[in-house]
């Protein structure tokens, strides 16, 4: 199933494509996807009967807005009153390949199917992201995302690296730091992947487990996600830092695909890369009512599946809340950039100002080495929103006395404020005290 680059900037000539001709290809084959779905899908089918939808009147990418959304509970909804891949299954049984599964961290894990044209569709929007990280055929990988559960991070990945002709050596990062570090010692692999936190942590126990550090150990190309954070500034340093290697940012999901969106070496926010193969809209995540994505623009991603069989999505809310960084860009690629700030569902609301997490972390990881750049917001309070101050626990570095952390403590609420209007209360504790990360997503908000 190896496939082969374009040439040696791009993947796939469809990453230049101009708008016009990206725009000419994405309506025929919405087209395609919508009648797809009026003939195979009965989730579809009833939810354009709800809604008045007569699909033949869907002719472009801009009628996509009078078409209602679908929610991720109407999944996890027709996933229970249909077992087991739910009313929105539009291929046939015997031609499902592959079943995987979502992580589960904001409900039920949603169980999505494959036909073998699914997987070599998720297979050619993985290698576009892959290659703009940096990651070339013949390489040599460590896999240090989660490998079990039915995880994207896992299999999907590991098919997306042989159709790219590249090796992957999957231990995963339920294995631990010392046998990962173990194998990258022992194997030198070049590049690898994994959630930022959790590379970022592998780095530091180099010296203590193989006894050099990683920067030594022979990575050149780093591709994290996984969760917001990867394209922090404070937060690629540290990584470029700490390996020796660039580190470029990715982005997908369990219900579309395993990853989409990729990096290049701009290093200014993740393309879209693929309009081909599927449709990116950028929402008001209150109102519903799509938002340009132009420099600067922020919102809510919405997805619709081109050239899907057997889970495809319209119209699909991701609660993924991105900001666009760009139109253009040095690199060639013709696709807006993004870089991910969070989830809508995860924004807190302090005292009426909305604030997401990675917004603090980002500031506190701006203090490192005063801080070591970790953190917990100890929500005290029900839902997402409360009048007092926000709880911040904040790690400080190693055998600092009182009066230092007395000055730190004032200057971290100090720069919250300033840059957030958020007034927050910070209790330091020693360098160590929070639990580090592992193959489990990092969640910056803790529950009291």
């Amino acid at each position: 199933m190896a496939a082969a680059p374009f040439s040696a900037n791009y993947w796939s000539a469809v990453e230049t494509l101009s708008p016009a001709e990206a725009r000419a290809v994405q309506d025929e084959r919405l087209r395609e996807q919508l009648d797809y779905l009026a003939a195979h899908s009965e989730f579809y089918r009833a939810k354009f009967a709800e809604h008045g939808v007569d699909v033949a009147k869907v002719r472009t990418v801009e009628d996509l807005a009078d078409l209602p959304f679908t929610e991720k509970q109407e999944l996890r909804d027709s996933l229970a009153a249909a077992p087991p891949l739910g009313a929105h299954a539009a291929a046939d049984a015997a031609d499902i390949v592959q079943v995987q599964a979502s992580s589960g961290t904001t409900g039920s894990p949603s169980y999505v199917g494959l036909t073998a044209g699914d997987v070599v569709t998720w297979c050619e929007l993985g290698a576009r992201a892959l290659y703009a990280n940096g990651f070339r055929p013949g390489d040599r990988l460590l896999h240090a995302f989660g490998m079990s559960k039915g995880f994207v991070g896992g299999l999907p990945v590991i098919q997306i690296l042989q159709y790219m002709g590249i090796v992957d050596i999957p231990i995963g990062a339920e294995a631990g730091a010392e046998r990962l570090l173990r194998v990258q010692a022992d194997q030198r692999p070049n590049a690898m992947i994994g959630t930022p936190n959790f590379l970022a942590h592998l780095a530091e126990q180099a010296p203590r487990i193989v006894g050099r550090p990683a920067n030594e150990l022979g990575v050149r190309a780093i591709s994290v996600g996984g969760e917001p954070g990867g394209g922090l500034p404070s937060v690629r340093e540290k990584i470029e830092s700490l390996w020796g290697a660039s580190s470029r940012e990715m982005l997908g999901g369990t219900d579309i695909a395993c990853t989409y969106w990729g990096e290049c070496e701009a290093a200014d926010g993740m393309h879209f890369l693929s309009p081909d193969l599927m449709v990116a809209e950028l929402i008001d995540p209150d109102t519903g009512q799509r938002i340009e994505p132009v420099a600067g623009a922020q919102g809510e991603l919405v997805y619709t599946a081109l050239r899907r069989q057997a889970s495809p999505l319209l119209r699909f809310r991701t609660r993924d809340h991105v900001v666009v960084t760009g139109t253009d860009c040095s690199c060639g690629r013709t696709g807006f950039k993004v870089r991910c700030i969070g989830r809508t569902d995860d924004m807190l609301i302090v005292r009426g100002i909305n604030v997401f997490p990675s917004a603090i972390k980002e500031l506190v990881a701006e203090l490192v080495p005063a801080t070591t750049g970790e953190l917990r917001i100890r929500a005290d309070f029900e839902g997402h929103s409360t009048q007092r101050p926000l709880p911040l626990v904040v790690e400080h570095a190693q055998g600092m006395g009182e009066a230092k952390q007395a000055e730190l403590r004032t200057a971290i609420e100090t720069r919250i404020r300033s840059a957030l209007n958020v007034k927050t209360t910070v209790d330091l504790v020693p360098d160590g005290t929070l639990k580090r990360p592992d193959h489990v997503k990092v969640n910056l908000i803790e529950r009291v």
